[in-house]
């Protein structure tokens, strides 16, 4: 893959062989960050697990202290009072069967995370074909699927993040933008790393995080110190 001028300049400002320790990698981040727009600074965690099996999945929600810098828009599958109290607590979206055509047909995708009461579950798992593969089925591990719409929704305009392996045992997920302060983004990055550590399915043996990177949008990453992560 060749890379712009920008970027080769970029990758001047560091050692890409060296893992920095936390502070000094968001300080790096931040001058890496030269797009015309404030580009979202992106952690990506390669961790030990096998998530072909189950026992090694990993999958959650936190919520960043500073937030993630894009208010979140939601779509929230509820009915009568459920529906009301979404409303009243600032979802974007409320509905209930008769959005699966708009969904399904129309391909409407203009929400970022998708609440649903238990009660609607079966009605949302007719959208799995169109939602699954986008990450944006309800779960109850993300705390979408639930009865307490207002928390949910609450939790994620103020910056609740999903967080979950890939198909490579990865996990993608944004730590805020190139306009927060070091400060800022290094207790977001914190507040998710943690929250990870405490997730550490028992049956993963060995080093649980191997390599942490962080990066701009359209930027080189700068790996972390793994040690100092544990």
């Amino acid at each position: 893959m060749k890379h712009g001028k920008k970027y080769v300049e970029a990758s001047k400002l560091y050692d890409k062989q060296t893992q920095y320790d936390r502070d000094e990698a968001v300080a790096i981040v931040k001058k890496l960050a030269t797009a015309k727009f404030d580009e979202t600074i992106e952690a990506h965690i390669r961790t030990g697990c096998d998530g072909r099996h189950a026992d090694q999945q990993i999958r959650g929600a936190v919520v960043l202290p500073h937030g993630t810098g894009k208010t979140a828009r939601v779509l929230v599958f509820a009915k009568n009072a459920k529906a009301d109290e979404a409303q009243a607590a600032g979802a974007d979206f409320v509905g209930a069967e008769e959005l699966i055509p708009k969904i399904q047909n129309e391909g409407w995708l203009d929400f970022d995370v998708v609440v649903a009461t238990p009660d609607m579950m079966g009605v949302v798992g007719r959208l799995g074909r169109v939602l699954g593969p986008k990450g944006l089925m309800p779960n109850p591990k993300a705390g979408t699927v639930t009865m307490d719409v207002t928390k949910a929704i609450q939790e994620i305009k103020a910056g609740k993040i999903e967080y979950r392996l890939d198909k490579t045992n990865i996990i993608h997920v944004p730590i805020g933008k190139a306009s927060f302060t070091e400060e800022q983004l290094a207790d977001n990055f914190q507040t998710l790393i943690d929250a990870i550590n405490k997730v550490k399915p028992a049956a993963v043996k060995g080093q649980y995080l191997k390599s942490v990177t962080i990066a701009p949008t359209m930027g080189p990453g700068v790996r972390l110190n793994t040690a100092k992560l544990g």
